[in-house]
């Protein structure tokens, strides 16, 4: 197919795929899934080889956000039973995020509920920094707490902070659709502070809210020109007691097809399978190793994720080694343009081009724990419907366990 073969050509120079390019990616026919997959993976295995980078989520205030994101279960007015806990201690959050650690994780994300810190916050979350680091000196720490005021991400980052998740979701046309809390140039604001800060930004997308076609280009071309280390891609998990959680969008086939998208669009870039992927992928996840070079590793802020151990299975069988953490996880060119490696952001055209969820709130930390759909879509060609695609909500499950419990985490 001359498409793929022309994306993977700019996929290996860092070079964008155009918007036509991007949305014919998306409208490829699942008798073609497997020719996109393949495609996209020379351009993953180019740039990060057979490496799984594992994340491990530790919640550290659970529900009660008074933002209204529809799609999140912890949202003003949510009637989803999910845990509901204030600030974890320092040592709490150090001990959960210990057990992700010995599971493999090299990178452990902080987040907490709310549409962002108070300095107080900050200080808290600083304390939580320390003891983890204390105890796991070479762990990567990303926080994800929301909104940022000024000052406060380079707080974060001389506490030992060494990324910072933001994500923008969807389109900048649609965004309103989702929350009336706060907007669209706010979180890109924050992504930018970020960077300012010298933190390394993530930020991701979630998809299967009733999106268009081009909503999905829109937000990675976004995503692109802000230019992330990372980009977490969630697929919604619809949980009851959320808005519109009836809604179901998506397929494994769709969902490869938007994982090869982003990997054209951010051929460089750390690409992350967040939340939904047991929903959705199913029992295709393998499959999207190809295309993804990062995963959370068990559960998420709110819903359960598959087995920790299921996950190292799953990447041994597909051929796929997790990646150490003696190695670095971006391709050179971008890791020397940061400063020590999740250092400061140096100017250029975004993810590929460079100068060389659901879940808390306002914040998000790339990990979607389940709640409604985004209102109706933009006026654009919408995404195409599956009549013979059931609801699975047999997979769709509330955390129980980790992080404010009592029991053990699944890591």
């Amino acid at each position: 197919m001359d498409l793929l073969n022309t994306l993977v050509d700019k996929g290996l120079r860092r070079e964008s795929p155009t918007r036509e390019e991007a949305l014919a990616v998306l409208a490829t026919s699942d008798d073609d899934v497997l020719d996109v997959v393949a495609a996209a993976g020379k351009v993953r295995r180019h740039w990060f080889g057979r490496r799984v980078k594992l994340n491990y989520l530790v919640n550290l205030k659970s529900g009660l956000c008074p933002e209204d994101c529809s799609y999140c279960s912890q949202r003003l007015g949510s009637k989803a039973e999910i845990l509901k806990y204030t600030w974890l201690k320092p040592d709490q959050a150090s001990a959960a995020a210990a057990a992700g650690v010995s599971g493999g994780a090299k990178r452990v994300c902080l987040v907490a509920s709310g549409r962002g810190p108070t300095d107080r916050d900050v200080d808290r979350v600083s304390e939580t920094i320390k003891a983890i680091k204390e105890q796991n000196e070479s762990v990567e720490v990303c926080a994800c707490l929301g909104l940022l005021s000024d000052g406060q991400a380079e707080r974060l980052r001389e506490a030992g902070a060494d990324a910072y998740n933001h994500n923008l979701n969807t389109s900048e046309a649609t965004y309103g659709d989702i929350t009336t809390t706060h907007t669209y140039a706010d979180r890109v604001d924050t992504v930018n502070k970020a960077h300012a800060a010298g933190l390394s930004a993530c930020s991701g997308l979630i998809a299967g809210m009733g999106e268009s076609d081009e909503d999905l280009v829109d937000v990675v071309f976004s995503l692109r020109e802000l230019d992330p280390d990372s980009v977490p891609v969630n697929f919604l998990i619809p949980m009851e007691g959320t808005p519109l959680a009836k809604e179901w969008h998506l397929t494994p086939q769709r969902c490869l097809r938007i994982l090869a998208m982003t990997r054209f669009v951010c051929p460089d870039v750390e690409v992350r399978i967040a939340g939904g992927r047991e929903v959705h992928l199913r029992t295709m996840q393998p499959l999207a190793l190809h295309l993804a070079n990062s995963i959370f590793l068990g559960d998420y802020l709110t819903s359960e994720g598959q087995a920790g151990h299921k996950d190292l299975e799953m990447i041994a069988d597909a051929g796929f080694e997790v990646e150490g953490t003696g190695e670095v996880t971006l391709p050179e060119h971008r890791a020397s343009a940061r400063s020590g490696g999740c250092g400061s952001h140096t100017d250029g055209g975004g993810c590929g081009s460079h100068a060389d969820a659901g879940g808390a709130g306002a914040g998000g930390c790339g990990s979607h724990a389940g709640g409604g759909v985004c209102a109706p879509a933009s006026a654009s060609t919408p995404a195409p419907a599956r009549a013979t695609e059931e609801p699975r909500t047999d997979l769709v499950a509330v955390r129980r366990r980790g992080a404010g419990t009592d029991l053990a985490p699944n890591a």
